[in-house]
């Protein structure tokens, strides 16, 4: 047995080097219930949801735009973070009207580029369906559904700002509560508004986009409230009037939160992507590929929160050149979080037709899914191990390293690869789609080697 596997294994076993299981796991639990109830909970429920409405179209125009409006999600976020660094710059040097003067350049800048990428959306949703292949009926049926997300698109960007700021000023709780509200309000809406309860008229599809509309709209009016009207946020001295460099310090923000920006939307155009791909398959494919999402996403949720976990142990250990340390606790992480989406993907895979059936309530919507997932959850350790080794890195400031690595990989292997494998002559639905579902996962393999390959080197 070589040195490196002994390394590996005396990490896991040893109390010396790194965190405490146990302490790995007090850090985890916080993280995991963060994803699950106040991000991912109500994207479940809403898929849920609309798939009692037992239509393979209404499930295909749903999937397909939050496919592609997760991209400005991760923009709105990447603004978010800038907020937080600019800000929380001033904040840590006691210039507090500083940081209310930063935080009112991100709100402009929020409303700008949310103001922009809304009307886009809103005003070429006809386009955005066509560019799928959606026929006219199924065009008409989905653009009310996408134009009141656009919508809600702009308070998401604007909230965004809000939440930037109070993170900045070290300030996690309010940002928590906003979430939790806003989360409870679009389930309540949601449920009304599709199914038409509680005296609310029974809007189906639209009823989903409606309750985004409420739910962003409720937390920005909370956030305002709080932010404006509380005395402890008196001394940042907020003005909404533009100052004389408010604009230098908005293209400061922008430049700032670029790399974030691309950091995050190029892994979404990944799935948007995967979709364009899977147009000529069919309707059904695209349905298909939503359920596949959502139980992958179920699946990664303890991967999502380690992620966190690790980004936060190896940030406290880089400055001490603990090296030892950082590398026993990514393989605490990666053993811990292994188990986890094993004892998942295994219940997943032996019962994927009763999960598929639970939530699209129709045949159509998770034929393939069902087939497709079990032979999938064996790539899933490949995405697992790509998304904690990226964590350890932004942990050890090489944020940039992700950033270009993921670019490279998605734009140079992955499109043209996965465009090649759906140009080929197969038959069977089922095998082609899951061809072109594991070349992702192929291509996090290849981000996952260059990502141990810069580890190694800060040893």
């Amino acid at each position: 047995m070589n040195k490196q596997r002994l390394g590996v294994i005396r990490s896991l076993f040893t109390m010396q080097q790194g965190q405490s299981y146990k302490t790995i796991l007090r850090y985890f639990y916080p993280e995991f219930i963060t994803a699950l109830i106040l991000y991912s909970l109500p994207y479940f429920v809403d898929c849920f949801f609309i798939g009692h409405l037992k239509s393979t179209e209404i499930y295909t125009i749903s999937g397909v735009v939050d496919n592609c409006l997760n991209i400005f999600v991760k923009v709105a976020e990447g603004l978010s973070i800038g907020t937080v660094a600019m800000a929380g710059y001033h904040n840590g040097l006691k210039n507090y009207k500083d940081v209310g003067r930063s935080f009112v350049n991100a709100l402009w800048a929020s409303v700008i580029v949310g103001g922009l990428i809304s009307c886009t959306v809103y005003l070429g949703g006809y386009w955005i369906y066509k560019f799928f292949n959606f026929s006219d009926h199924m065009i008409y049926l989905g653009l009310p559904f996408l134009r009141i997300r656009a919508i809600a698109m702009f308070f998401m960007f604007v909230c965004f700002a809000f939440i930037g700021f109070l993170r900045s000023i070290k300030n996690t709780f309010v940002p928590m509560i906003l979430f939790a509200i806003g989360s409870i309000v679009f389930i309540f809406f949601d449920y009304c508004l599709i199914f038409g309860k509680l005296g609310f008229p029974a809007l189906g599809l639209q009823g989903s986009a409606v309750a985004y509309l409420v739910q962003y709209f409720v937390m920005l009016v909370c956030a305002a409230i709080y932010v404006f009207c509380f005395s402890a946020n008196q001394k940042y001295e907020i003005s909404m009037k533009p100052d004389a460099q408010s604009v230098s310090e908005i293209m400061k923000l922008l430049w700032l939160s670029f790399p974030i920006v691309i950091d995050k939307a190029i892994m979404a155009w990944a799935y948007v992507w995967l979709s364009i791909i899977l147009v000529p398959i069919g309707q059904h494919a695209l349905a298909n590929f939503s359920v596949m999402k959502l139980m992958e996403r179920m699946v990664f949720l303890p991967a999502t929160a380690f992620a966190q976990v690790i980004t936060f142990l190896v940030s406290n250990d880089v400055g001490s050149h603990k090296w030892s340390d950082i590398k026993a606790n990514i393989i605490k992480v990666l053993f811990l979080s292994s188990i986890m989406i094993a004892v998942l993907l295994a219940f997943g895979s032996f019962y994927a037709v009763q999960i598929v059936d639970f939530i699209g309530h129709n045949k159509e919507i998770g034929c393939i899914a069902a087939q497709v997932f079990p032979a999938l959850s064996l790539f899933v350790f490949i995405d697992l191990l790509q998304l904690i080794l990226s964590g350890a890195l932004r942990g050890s400031f090489n944020a940039q390293t992700v950033m270009i690595t993921r670019v490279c990989i998605i734009i140079f292997y992955f499109m043209p690869t996965s465009y090649a494998l759906s140009l080929l002559p197969i038959q069977s639905d089922v095998l082609k789609f899951f061809i072109i579902y594991s070349s992702f996962f192929i291509g996090n393999g290849l981000m996952s080697i260059v990502y141990i390959k810069k580890l190694a080197k800060r040893q």
